[in-house]
């Protein structure tokens, strides 16, 4: 005990770092506990030192309990933590083995006392998944093209379309590409500064300036940067404060050349209560959708997912038709996709029994039927009269000109092929038209698709969108 007293705040620290990195990985210790200073119990509580009041917010909720177990390992009296911010805000750690995140690095030399303090001091990107590089992106028709221009602007080279902007629903990859540009930045140029974050954590970041008096701080900060990331632009939508910030931020970044991706659940012009000066600017550059995911790309994603898994269950028997069985049934979204052949073999593993349909069915039963289609008639009436830019009453009236008749067939095709209805049911819905009439158009669309590109186009874009 008395060997332990005798250590300084710095030793005990350097006591448990290891450790800490083991247990919150090596890239959050990088980005959240490397920047800290231990100084010290205080009573019972332990203080730290950190660059900015955001940092020590984000360690205090995400890995308060952790530190504070690890710490009590060498402070026995630790009940408590604190994050104190210099007045100076120049404090930095002592360097450590675990290497630093580009974000991160400091490149300039040491500065003279009375030198201005370095803008990019504090600026400490989300925490990356490792998980997500191009490497472990499965690529298909749906998501080529926001794959090659997110490999495009990951080179790092000249700027050619600003902002590369990413839009698609849930669970399509977003998220993955921003995380693999990210990575793919810091390996190609280091030399840049990188940086990613939500846009919620961009408001947070805004209100905490506001709140502390350190605007000049904040400007400085993220009009310092090389690359700008922000997932999810749709958070700030209606938060009036938060995008004018943003927009003057956007507006110095872009006069300086500087690389801006943006990612968001919809496409700028499909978000509600975001201003027309920024909706305008978001659609100045190179907008990509990443489409619904087809059969294939979903066989695709689960191959690639099985040969992850065998790692973790070597013996493990995979019974075959199961991978296209899972594509087929879960369509609407990747995260349930992995997330249930995730489940499948941990549970065959706890079981002890291969993987055969039976089981499958057995283990993955509530997935299996949230995840059955349930496209109902209004739904694809409605869906083909926005398409085609004509009203439902005349999608569903009495006109047999062609504006309307073509669409009113690819609806009765879409109808059939879509749902369980029959033919004169599905009639009676478009008007009280006689089952025949339905008969006539859905083989005239079958006949069409093979012959005509552009309605085989529509047809598969209505599909995706009425399945997703």
């Amino acid at each position: 005990m008395g060997r332990d007293d005798d250590k300084t705040p710095s030793d005990k620290w350097r006591g448990i770092q290891d450790n800490l990195c083991q247990a919150i990985g090596k890239n959050n210790y990088a980005n959240w506990i490397e920047p800290l200073v231990y100084s010290g119990l205080s009573g019972d509580v332990a203080v730290f030192v950190t660059p900015t009041t955001f940092l020590g917010t984000y360690v205090s909720q995400n890995f308060g309990d952790i530190l504070l177990q690890q710490l009590t390992r060498v402070e026995p009296g630790a009940r408590r933590l604190q994050f104190d911010v210099p007045a100076n805000s120049t404090a930095r750690p002592a360097p450590r083995s675990v290497p630093v995140q580009p974000a991160q690095a400091q490149a300039a030399p040491a500065a003279p006392a009375a030198a201005q303090p370095n803008p990019t001091e504090g600026l400490i990107s989300a925490p990356l998944d490792s998980r997500f590089t191009f490497d472990t992106f499965v690529v298909g028709k749906p998501n080529e093209l926001a794959h090659a221009a997110a490999r495009r602007v990951a080179e790092g080279g000249p700027v050619t379309f600003n902002p590369l902007f990413l839009y698609g629903g849930v669970g399509l990859g977003k998220t993955h590409l921003m995380h693999a540009i990210s990575w793919e930045l810091r390996a190609r140029r280091p030399d840049l500064q990188v940086l990613y974050l939500s846009a919620e954590q961009f408001m947070y970041r805004f209100v905490q300036a506001l709140r502390d008096r350190k605007m000049m701080d904040f400007k400085e900060l993220f009009r310092s940067v090389d690359v700008l990331m922000v997932d999810d632009v749709q958070f700030i939508a209606g938060k009036d404060s938060t995008q004018d910030e943003f927009f003057h931020t956007f507006n110095v970044l872009v006069e300086q050349n500087k690389q801006i991706i943006i990612s968001g659940d919809r496409s700028p012009n499909e978000i509600t209560g975001l201003e027309n000066r920024i909706r305008s600017r978001l659609q100045s550059g190179l907008v990509v959708d990443l489409h619904p995911t087809d059969y294939e790309l979903r066989l695709g994603i689960l191959q690639s997912k099985v040969e992850t898994m065998r790692g973790l269950y070597p013996a493990l028997e995979i019974e075959p038709g199961i991978l296209e069985f899972l594509a087929h049934r879960i369509s609407t979204n990747v995260r349930v996709l992995e997330g249930a052949l995730t489940r499948l073999f941990a549970f065959a593993s706890l079981v002890g029994k291969p993987i055969t349909m039976a089981l499958t069915q057995d283990c993955l039963a509530d997935v299996l039927r949230n995840s059955q289609q349930k496209i109902s008639i209004d739904e694809i009436q409605r869906r083909v009269a926005e398409h085609y830019n004509i009203r439902l009453a005349d999608l569903v009236g009495p006109k047999r000109v062609r504006t309307f008749a073509r669409p009113r067939q690819i609806a009765m095709y879409l109808c059939k092929s879509l749902t369980s209805r029959s033919l004169p049911e599905i009639g009676r819905r478009f008007g009280g038209r006689d089952h025949t009439t339905v008969m006539h158009g859905v083989r005239r669309i079958d006949e069409l698709r093979q012959t005509d590109a552009a309605i085989a186009e529509d047809l598969e874009l209505l599909r995706r969108s009425l399945e997703s």
